[in-house]
């Protein structure tokens, strides 16, 4: 419980863990409440209104508060529809990605042998392979689409768990703690569950905010080339495709998505470092 304590109250007090929170809560918010709070139907066109101004420049049109696109749609309404996806593909790949490259890092850690040598073998193969070209052949082969941009993830960054995950698993097997649970009987999956999983959970949810933020840059560049969801549905890396058409004419179609995205791969970072500052009980000391 003291220890539960200590560990709470350093989240707490952790500036990068408040700044980091509040982002993804944003996020998520957002999200969530897409239809609540955009102004506007994202897909809606009105060429009488196409490239309106956001409102602190001259020429803004009220009720337009981050001014149109070329075809005259809500750049404010899209973008915020633009975070569903973002938000979407940044929880199911990263969680899947680690739930796949975790649990292969735990037998591989804790079995040893060849179960380990196997999954090394593996690992070292898979990351031979350019991520950035592997991920765009995935998503050719697969076929363009949101499911696609999760699964070219998932087949890409488990890897960054798994050798994490198996590292930390080889260290725990010397610990006292496994040594006390073979003398009592405890079979190896009672031990693995009950005593090395627990240990790696917070290094766990350090790599899996890391993991969301490099999903969503994942996401935006695939849909910038055109990889991703529908042209028509909003997205960060699409608004900004769309915006680098018209960079001298309306710069802000441009700079918005990309402000979103760094502001929000920003806060994941934070969080996660904050996250690995607070539950690492070395770094605490």
């Amino acid at each position: 419980m003291a220890e539960a304590a200590t560990a709470g109250h350093a989240l707490a007090s952790n500036r990068r863990v408040r700044f980091g929170g509040a982002v993804a809560g944003l996020l998520v918010l957002v999200a969530l409440a897409a239809p609540v709070l955009a102004p506007r139907d994202p897909l809606e066109q009105d060429l009488l209104y196409a490239l309106l101004p956001p409102f602190w420049a001259a020429g803004a049109e009220p009720g337009y508060w981050l001014g149109t696109d070329s075809p005259g749609r809500d750049v404010l309404s899209r973008l915020i529809y633009g975070a569903r996806v973002a938000v979407a593909v940044a929880v199911i790949a990263a969680s899947l990605a680690a739930l796949v490259g975790t649990v292969l890092g735990l037998v591989a850690g804790f079995f040893g042998g060849w179960v380990d040598a196997v999954v090394s073998r593996l690992v070292e193969i898979w990351m031979a392979f350019p991520p950035v070209l592997l991920l765009i052949v995935l998503v050719a082969v697969i076929g363009a689409g949101l499911h696609a941009v999760i699964i070219a993830i998932v087949v890409i960054d488990w890897t960054r768990f798994c050798r994490v995950v198996r590292a930390e698993v080889l260290v725990q097997r010397r610990q006292d703690c496994v040594a006390s649970a073979v003398t009592i009987g405890l079979g190896r999956l009672g031990i693995l569950v009950r005593e090395a999983l627990p240990n790696v959970v917070p290094l766990l949810l350090v790599l899996l905010t890391l993991e969301m933020g490099i999903a969503m840059i994942v996401e935006a560049i695939l849909s910038f080339v055109g990889l991703s969801v529908s042209s028509d549905f909003p997205t960060w890396g699409g608004l900004i495709a769309e915006g680098r058409q018209v960079i001298y004419q309306a710069w802000w179609i441009m700079a918005l998505p990309i402000g979103c995205l760094i502001v929000a791969v920003l806060g994941l970072n934070a969080l996660g470092d904050g996250l690995r500052d607070a539950l690492d009980p070395v770094l605490r000391r």
